[in-house]
């Protein structure tokens, strides 16, 4: 598991990134190498904040939690990933996707001079993301991992494009793409 601790706002501590490292132990039992994991700890006035983001293969998740206390704050936070966690890999019992190829989207960062000059919209940011072939409601766990309002994912019976997103009233809507 490759961990980075950044700290904000406050001395680096080789307690803290021990206790941080020793917690994020707990995760190996439910996902698979590798593992890489950010932890942010953080100080602002008399809040203790901990944001850690995980990445490993097929699942990206993050949490934060702000208390009085950094220990307590890391406990929470661990606590909240590893729910998030467990939830997943229930989920994914049982089910195996389709084998399928990747896509790719391709992301276009456009200058901010090219945007004054011209009186039509402009695309103003472009991003390249690997599309996985995944069922609806594998889609929608992977959306409230990620708290993303939208996902774009390749359906795994279909093989089409399809967006999954989240509205207004909670519940989350999907556009199917027609061939």
């Amino acid at each position: 598991m490759q961990i980075s601790t950044t700290f904000r706002h406050m001395e680096p501590s080789d307690a803290l990134k021990s206790y941080a490292e020793e917690k994020l132990e707990r995760i190996r039992k439910y996902i698979d190498e590798p593992v890489v994991a950010q932890v942010y700890l953080t100080v602002e006035k008399i809040r203790h904040i901990v944001e850690i983001s995980i990445n490993a293969k097929g699942v990206s998740t993050k949490a934060s939690e702000a208390t009085n206390d950094m220990y307590a704050a890391i406990d929470a936070v661990i606590d909240k990933i590893e729910r998030q966690l467990r939830r997943y890999k229930e989920r994914l019992k049982g089910h195996k996707p389709a084998e399928a190829p990747e896509r790719q989207v391709q992301k276009k960062i456009i200058a901010a001079e090219d945007i004054e000059q011209s009186k039509e919209p402009v695309v103003i940011k472009t991003k390249t993301v690997s599309i996985k072939p995944m069922s609806v409601d594998e889609a929608v766990m992977q959306m409230d991992l990620l708290h993303k309002d939208f996902l774009v994912f390749t359906d795994a019976g279909s093989d089409s494009i399809n967006v999954i997103y989240r509205r207004r009233d909670g519940n989350f809507g999907l556009i199917e793409t027609a061939k």
